[in-house]
């Protein structure tokens, strides 16, 4: 049994083995600026989906949302939509399950926060509350742990055969293994955000488009660039180690990825599919 899941589609040709990669900050703006449009649509599907659930199918939109961008990414051809929504029908149980767990623990999350913080700033209060100050600090730590967790836990739901529990300890596992980069997207998403959400307060005009880049943009740019640093690094410490002890497995799943394959694995594939070649029989076997 294979690493991947079945939950893959054969998308197309890929990039070039001679074609020359720009360096990740210009080919990120590059997929970014050239799928624009094609974002556009798919993220307003993504919003109708967690707005109208209030949250609790965000699960669904957010696996749907992250195999486009895996695509994109991976400069490999999307459906757009058809992806979106094959990948929900195919995901649906883990994700609607991580997604409910999300909203649950943000909810929690969310009101721990509030509530010490509240407490600690309170203006009658004259001697400092300790343990508040350290149940803050632990709240505000998982927040940005469980933050982190969901960079990469999408992708293991729409890419490997992996249980919950499997999916959640991996995921925790990169919030450290990648930490700076997660803490460099996450200053750029909170920049979007508040930039994207001080439009709101600035006139009607203004409020409208706020609102528009939160339903259409801001799904597709963030998923995107999630993709961006996540997915190299889930190849570097999963993939890569993985099919490096298991050669000659799940050899279309990775094409489809836009994988390089060692050549001797795809030798062994080619002399694997010969013998099942019809063989024309020689003239001195015609003769006997």
């Amino acid at each position: 049994m294979g690493f991947f899941s079945n939950n893959y589609y054969k998308e197309g040709p890929g990039v070039s083995k001679n074609e020359r990669k720009k360096k990740s900050f210009f080919a990120f703006f590059e997929i970014y600026f050239s799928n624009f449009w094609r974002l556009f649509f798919v993220s307003f599907a993504y919003s109708l989906i967690s707005i109208f659930s209030l949250g609790f199918a965000n699960g669904l939109a957010k696996a749907g949302m992250t195999h486009v961008a895996r695509s994109l990414n991976r400069k490999k051809h999307s459906f757009l939509l058809d992806d979106f929504f094959e990948t929900i029908k195919k995901n649906w149980k883990q994700s609607l399950a991580l997604g409910v767990i999300n909203v649950f623990f943000t909810a929690v999350l969310a009101l721990d926060i509030w509530y010490f913080w509240g407490y600690i700033t309170r203006p009658d209060l004259k001697d400092p509350a300790i343990m508040h100050i350290l149940a803050l600090g632990v709240a505000l730590v998982l927040a940005i742990v469980t933050t982190y967790i969901k960079y990469y836990i999408w992708t293991m739901v729409i890419t490997f055969d992996l249980t919950i529990k499997q999916m959640i300890k991996n995921s925790f596992q990169f919030v450290f293994l990648n930490f700076f980069k997660n803490v460099g997207i996450s200053i750029v998403f909170g920049a979007l955000y508040l930039g994207t959400a001080c439009l709101l307060y600035l006139g009607p005009g203004l409020m409208v488009v706020g609102i528009l880049l939160f339903v259409f943009v801001l799904p597709g740019l963030k998923t995107l660039l999630v993709q961006a640093v996540a997915f190299p690094q889930i190849k570097k410490y999963m993939i890569d180690p993985y099919y490096a002890e298991h050669k000659g497995e799940d050899i279309e799943k990775r094409r489809a990825l836009g994988l390089d394959i060692p050549e001797e694995e795809t030798q062994n594939e080619e002399k694997e599919e010969s013998i099942f070649t019809d063989v024309i029989p020689s003239n001195s076997e015609d003769n006997n």
